[in-house]
């Protein structure tokens, strides 16, 4: 690829992007503007894109959205900023969009509950589509009665409003972990569920359920954070009857607050008590002993997302997508006490 001598200032133009390419101007504004399906071939759409890239050119989205009446803008919520998991899904969905000429904005919406106040005074006039991740069923109100195009992230399949679903098989994920503790031999289990009410935990707990049919299964439930989780887990553990020899945890914070709990009340992780959790953050690999947990591609999640959202956008139907999932074992889980075993 050729790039000819910028100019010492000068903004780098579609018709740079075009001579670089060895295209025209009209099918760098079919690629860039995302129109190119059908009417240029995906090799050539590739080497516009790099040659953009190449240049460093950015198209003039102010000028663009006044021909085309929309502003390459999608909205990403999620139930909060503080988690990784969000920050991973928002790095793949942009990595997308920017590729397309778009852009990501991300909106809290308080603890994944309802309903997510409309961010703009206008949504339908400053959004092109949504996307939403792990949200509660009434989050997102504000947008259902809109034109706004909604892809639901880790959500009921069923649910309606929405134009496309990109889900991460948990149910799977949950099966997982329960094989791995009934092959060590615990048949005695507590579960340490999420207090948040959404769709990917009751997949989550209907999973274990159905895997532990005919074990001791004891449920709890704990906001998303260490210290409620060791609190919560801290009065589980310290309860009058036989001690469980696994803690099967929705969420890698809550198995660390578990650890905590354990630690405090003198028992060792793996030997006494066995812990899970869900997720792969980066805390997984940060306490001691390293969690074994499931493993989300969070990155590809957000890109899938984004993707679906661009195909309805270009009026496809995207089918609806189960991501699979992984079990990373680690330290924290172990054989069942020797007298359980």
């Amino acid at each position: 690829m050729h790039t000819p001598e910028p100019t010492a200032g000068a903004r780098p133009t579609s018709r740079d992007v075009a001579r670089t390419a060895g295209v025209s101007q009209a099918t760098v504004s079919l690629v860039l503007g995302d129109k190119w399906r059908g009417r240029v071939s995906e090799r050539t759409a590739d080497t516009v894109r790099a040659a953009a890239r190449e240049l460093g050119y950015r198209p003039n989205l102010a000028a663009r959205s006044l021909r085309l009446g929309s502003t390459r803008t999608a909205l990403l919520v999620v139930p909060a900023l503080t988690n990784e998991f969000f920050a991973h899904v928002y790095t793949g969905a942009a990595a997308v969009a920017a590729d397309h000429g778009f852009g990501v904005v991300l909106y809290p919406a308080p603890d994944g509950l309802g309903p997510a106040r409309d961010p703009f005074a206008s949504a339908q006039a400053a959004l092109d589509g949504v996307l939403a991740s792990s949200m509660a069923t009434d989050a997102l109100e504000a947008f259902r009665g809109s034109d706004l195009p909604l892809v639901m992230l880790d959500s009921d399949p069923a649910g309606p409003g929405a134009a496309a679903h990109v889900n991460l098989d948990v149910a799977e994920g949950m099966r997982l972990v329960t094989a791995h503790l009934l092959g060590l031999g615990h048949r005695r289990f507590l579960h340490l569920a999420s207090a948040a009410p959404s769709w990917t935990f009751d997949v989550r707990a209907a999973a274990l359920a159905h895997a532990l049919r005919g074990a001791q299964v004891r449920t709890v439930r704990s906001p998303l954070n260490v210290a409620d989780a060791r609190e919560v887990a801290g009065r589980a553990l310290s309860a009058p009857g036989p001690l469980p020899t696994a803690v099967v945890c929705d969420d890698d914070l809550l198995a660390a607050g578990v650890c905590k709990a354990a630690r405090r009340l003198g028992l060792r992780v793996p030997e006494d008590l066995s812990v899970t959790g869900f997720d792969d953050l980066s805390l997984a690999t940060a306490v001691e002993p390293e969690l074994t947990t499931v493993r989300l591609p969070a990155e590809e999640f957000g890109r899938r997302g984004m993707t679906a959202l661009l195909a309805v956008l270009a009026g496809e139907r995207p089918e609806p997508v189960d991501l699979p999932v992984r079990l990373t074992v680690r330290g924290s889980s172990g054989p069942a006490p020797a007298a359980e075993a």
